[in-house]
């Protein structure tokens, strides 16, 4: 390995990420470690997002050398780290991932993952993601590799069954529920750790510990003590916010997640926003506690707007004369947060445990062994090693094993570009169960996105 460690970012048009990750290594107290590859296929937004790591670095008076390139061959020779960050289609594939559906009865409110939102998404996806592996395993097969993007468990299972790189999925999800877990019990953040199985934005914290004591007596009492109010709760309220509320969390907040906890015993991340998409089944056409999913249940047109502004703010700052706005060092949480502890981990042999999306390889009884699972793994100098997980209950067992054959349905149609396989994706995932709708569907979506699904044509 060469003195400084070559990072490439691939994506690093992305809206806030490039910006999050920028600022921790320089806050690391180890940038002059650092070489950085900043990779995008648009020049315009690229040579902006050149232009803002820049003034960051000016603003820290810290300096390391910053490459930027629409060619990703040409900087992978030499990466210790790859990143990846693409999002095939841009927020404007996103929202029509979103619109199709809608058209055809089906609501959702994030369509990044599963249903035919998060389907459709992988068949644009998986592709770019493939030849991007293909790549490392050419130019760079000693890196690490690490995905952001999504859908995360369809893109981590496609590449490792087609191209064999060993990619690691990472997901700031448990991390952020963990934190949502503390603000819901009145404790310091950083106060709530968990173990958590499943599957990305379904995955179950079977164990949560309050400064090491078991937690979930703590949780079941705030429980009872707001289930008075929960019914009320929920007919008064308005709408389901996409974000920070700005109080502590309540019962009323998410109630399929905390339903899940009392039944099951254990909490499922992401909280209801993700969660719903995983159980079609209980939310006909969206319905949801009297309002409708991805409208005014998380109104996903909002986040997409938000994403608009946020991209926009980010043009500016970096086309600006002016100072950079001291606030681009805040520690605001986003996907990259644990990134460069995961780094310091491997390289330096300290086995911190992290969650990992990974092959099971037999960790989690019970599931495919070859199946990419979000569960717990020690970052050591050797790379990841998984941690041994007890059974989960055999009904959530059988959920996660039928979104597992839909994954695997979803990685054949979008490698092969076969409608058919499309169709029984749709078919499979739940969200449609008439054979004729999912034909309907899956073809406007491969009309609607044809420019971004060569495979297809």
């Amino acid at each position: 390995m060469a003195d400084r460690l070559k990072l490439v970012l691939i994506g690093a048009g992305s809206t806030v990420f490039t910006q999050r990750l920028v600022a921790d290594l320089i806050l690391s107290g180890q940038s002059d470690r650092w070489e950085l590859a900043l990779v995008d296929i648009d020049p315009v937004t690229l040579t902006a997002v050149d232009a803002l790591v820049r003034k960051m670095l000016l603003f820290k008076h810290v300096d390391f050398p910053v490459t930027s390139t629409t060619d990703r061959r040409k900087v992978l020779p030499g990466a210790d780290f790859v990143v990846t960050t693409i999002a095939v289609g841009g927020r404007r594939g996103w929202e029509l991932d979103i619109q199709v559906p809608r058209k055809h009865g089906i609501y959702q409110p994030v369509g990044d993952s599963v249903m035919p939102g998060g389907i459709s998404r992988a068949m644009r996806m998986i592709p770019q993601m493939v030849a991007i592996a293909e790549d490392i395993g050419r130019l760079c097969p000693s890196a690490y590799f690490f995905n952001y993007s999504n859908p995360m468990t369809a893109i981590c299972r496609a590449i490792r069954l087609k191209t064999g790189v060993p990619v690691i999925g990472l997901c700031h999800g448990v991390h952020h529920v963990e934190n949502v877990l503390a603000q819901f019990l009145g404790r310091e953040a950083g106060s709530i750790s968990s173990f958590g199985v499943g599957l990305n934005h379904l995955t179950f914290l079977t164990d949560i510990r309050c400064n090491g004591e078991d937690a979930k007596p703590l949780l079941q009492a705030k429980l009872n003590e707001q289930r008075p109010l929960l019914q009320q709760e929920i007919r008064d309220k308005k709408s389901w916010p996409n974000g920070v509320t700005g109080r502590a969390p309540r019962y009323s907040d998410d109630p399929l997640s905390w339903s899940i906890f009392e039944r099951y015993g254990v909490f499922p991340v992401a909280m209801d926003r993700h969660v719903a998409e995983f159980y079609p089944e209980r939310f006909p056409q969206g319905r949801y506690y009297g309002h409708t999913l991805g409208v005014d249940a998380f109104s996903i047109d909002g986040r997409i707007s938000l994403g608009d502004t946020w991209f926009d703010e980010m043009l500016a700052v970096a086309r600006s004369t002016d100072p950079l706005p001291a606030s681009y060092f805040d520690n605001v949480p986003g996907e990259s947060e644990q990134l460069v502890d995961i780094i310091h981990s491997l390289l330096q042999d300290r086995r911190e445990v992290f969650s990992t999306n990974m092959p099971n390889g037999g960790a989690v009884p019970g599931l495919p062994s070859d199946a990419v699972l979000e569960l717990p793994a020690s970052a050591t100098g050797s790379g990841f090693s998984p941690l041994q997980s007890s059974a989960l209950p055999p009904a959530l067992v059988a959920k996660l094993c039928s979104k597992i054959a839909a994954v695997e349905v979803t990685v054949q149609a979008a490698l092969q570009g076969s409608l058919d396989l499309f169709v029984e994706a749709l078919l499979a995932d739940g969200a449609v169960s008439d054979p004729d709708a999912a034909v309907a569907l899956a073809r406007d979506l491969v009309e609607t996105h044809k420019v971004h699904l060569p495979q297809f044509a």
